[in-house]
């Protein structure tokens, strides 16, 4: 039998022979979609939180959450960039968010292999009894004082 010739852009689409630009844009549309997701799932988690934010938005893109709206308090915004960065992804938060109350800004800690909120507590407060400080500057993101994990980044409340 040998070769049998057939114009190639005939036939049934089955995705053989697609234009590179064509796929690529497939590709890209469906990344935008992920993305889509992923700040609707960031912002579901926002506003989960009740802290009060007013008109909260996130945009999610190649690991970074762009984060807006009104926080109340420093705290409340200091909180929401904690749990948004502290996410599974994300790797950079792009805080955008206005405070109604400004204050001066907390600090922040990335926990270590080895860490307790005690040992933290002793180390940036003073006294490992203060732990509990710190468990509550952290609220509702932490569920449990004894629940931290290495790379998680806390905020330290100011004496």
């Amino acid at each position: 039998m040998g070769i049998i010739n057939f114009v190639r852009e005939a036939g049934s689409k089955v995705g053989l022979g697609e234009s590179p630009s064509k796929a690529a844009a497939e590709a890209a549309k469906e990344e935008e979609l992920q993305e889509l997701r992923e700040g609707n799932k960031i912002l579901r988690l926002i506003i989960d939180m009740d802290l009060g934010i007013e008109s909260p938005k996130v945009k999610y893109d190649d690991g970074v959450a762009t984060v807006s709206g009104k926080a109340p308090s420093q705290k409340v915004r200091d909180l929401v960039v904690l749990t948004v960065g502290n996410v599974a992804g994300v790797a950079s938060v792009d805080d955008r968010i206005e405070v109604a109350e400004p204050a001066e800004e907390a600090v922040f800690y990335t926990v270590q292999k080895g860490d307790t909120l005690g040992a933290i507590a002793r180390d940036q407060l003073g006294a490992a009894k203060r732990y509990m400080e710190i468990f509550e500057a952290n609220q509702p993101m932490l569920k449990d004082p004894n629940l931290i994990y290495p790379g998680q980044t806390l905020r330290i409340p100011k004496d």
